[in-house]
This record gives structure tokens, C-alpha cells and sequence, in this order.
């Protein structure tokens, strides 16, 4: 794992608390700009050390994962859709 993984933390949260973020605290640029899940109802953010008060006061949250963790997650069907090419 490349070092600068080690203290980074990911929080997944439902889209709908985007509105709740605040930009400057996280490693996401803007509420355009982050991964959303395959059904578009779950997101997250990435930061390295303490978590952020935005990212604590979510009432939606799963985690916080570590880098491993969040791949993994990200891997599974609710992340990556397995069938891209349908619907095209």
C-alpha cells in the first residue's frame, strides 16, 4: 500500500446529506465530482487524519473504512455496475 494510504479514511453516506460536506475538509472537489453508487443513492469522502466535523455529523454514514476496505467495497456490484454495456 503506497504510504500516504496509511492514515487516509473513507466515509460512505447517503447523496442526499451531499449538502452537508464541506469541500475545503475532504479530498472530493465538489458535490459534482464524487463516485456515487450504481443505483446513485450512496457516495463518500476521503481525508487523512481526524475526520472531518462534516463527515461526523452525517446521520447517514457506513465506516469509516481504511484503503483496503474501500476497495474491496468498491469492487462489489452496488459500486461497479457488472453489466456496463446494458442500457447503452
Amino acid at each position: 500500500m503506497p504510504e500516504i494510504y496509511e492514515t487516509r479514511e473513507f466515509m460512505i453516506f447517503a447523496v442526499s446529506e451531499i449538502d452537508q460536506i464541506d469541500f475545503e475538509t475532504v479530498h472530493e472537489t465538489s458535490a459534482d465530482t464524487v463516485r456515487k453508487s450504481v443505483d446513485g443513492t450512496k457516495t463518500f469522502v476521503k481525508w487523512d487524519g481526524t475526520m472531518p466535523d462534516c463527515v461526523a455529523n452525517l446521520t447517514t454514514k457506513e465506516g469509516p473504512y481504511t484503503y483496503e476496505e474501500i476497495l474491496v467495497i468498491l469492487a462489489g456490484p452496488e459500486w461497479t455496475d457488472p453489466n456496463p454495456m446494458e442500457g447503452m
